[in-house]
């Protein structure tokens, strides 16, 4: 099992890769990680980020304006296993630029490059065979998204091909930090438990440690990308250092 939850609630973090630059990504990777970051998502920017709020979207387009495709986050990939062998490694991504690379290289290349595991964010799990089929062969977990809304029999078909963890979404609608969070948030992971003894993972509007440590009391893990990506747009200079305060902060209260 390629992810540890023993610290609960686990960090998951995101960040959007080549947001400053590729270069900066790999620094912030590595101060996250230090601080204590236990799962990384490495998100592939994409043109038309339809599940992503306003922050993601932002970071995306700076990231696309370099140029950054999903050959250079696979590369960075295998840069920061080289660093860190203990963390997890998963790749965020849509599912038009693996469908570009070729499902069967994109998962070879993936796995060869030491990633965990692969979350295609529109990828809905009725239509999901091929992927599996290729992720399984490479030996990569495939991690799928659990909503509110989902009926109990999705839910249960998504805990029947999800490996390492199931990401439960906390609410509707895009990515984004809030306020609160949001109600049906436990009673989500109370429902995928009774489908699987996988790990489940909260995300969607977690940024304060409030928040992060109140996930921990009925689920694994917390994943944290929005109020991260935020933290690299507001330190421009010094974003490996922002966010590993960030994550420190996050983690306080709950270790």
């Amino acid at each position: 099992m390629p992810f540890l939850f023993e610290n609960k609630p686990a960090l998951v973090a995101y960040v959007t890769c080549g947001d400053p630059d590729l270069a900066t990504t790999r620094e912030i990777v590595l101060a996250a990680i230090e601080a204590g970051a236990g799962i990384i998502e490495l998100g592939v920017p994409f043109s038309d980020p339809l599940a992503d709020g306003p922050v993601i979207q932002r970071a995306s387009e700076r990231a696309l304006k370099h140029g950054t495709s999903l050959e250079q986050v696979l590369k960075l990939a295998a840069e920061i296993r080289e660093h860190s062998q203990s963390v997890g490694l998963i790749v965020f991504s849509y599912l038009n630029p693996i469908l570009q690379m070729g499902m069967q290289k994109f998962c070879k290349v993936a796995r060869h490059a030491g990633l965990d595991g692969v979350l295609i964010t529109d990828l809905p799990v009725e239509e999901s065979a091929e992927y599996l089929r290729a992720a399984r062969k490479s030996d990569l977990v495939t991690v799928f998204l659990a909503a509110p809304t989902s009926t109990d029999e999705r839910l249960k078909q998504i805990a029947a091909v999800s490996t390492g963890f199931v990401y439960a979404v906390s609410r509707t609608g895009v990515t984004g930090a809030r306020q609160q969070m949001p109600e049906d948030a436990s009673g989500l992971v109370e429902r995928l438990r009774r489908f699987t003894k996988l790990p489940v993972a909260v995300g969607f509007g977690i940024s304060t440690p409030e928040q992060f440590a109140s996930v921990g009391k009925f689920a694994d893990a917390a994943v944290v990308g929005s109020a991260i990506v935020q933290t690299i747009e507001r330190n421009p200079g010094r974003e490996p250092a922002a966010v590993a305060e960030f994550v420190r902060q996050l983690l306080a209260l709950s270790r």
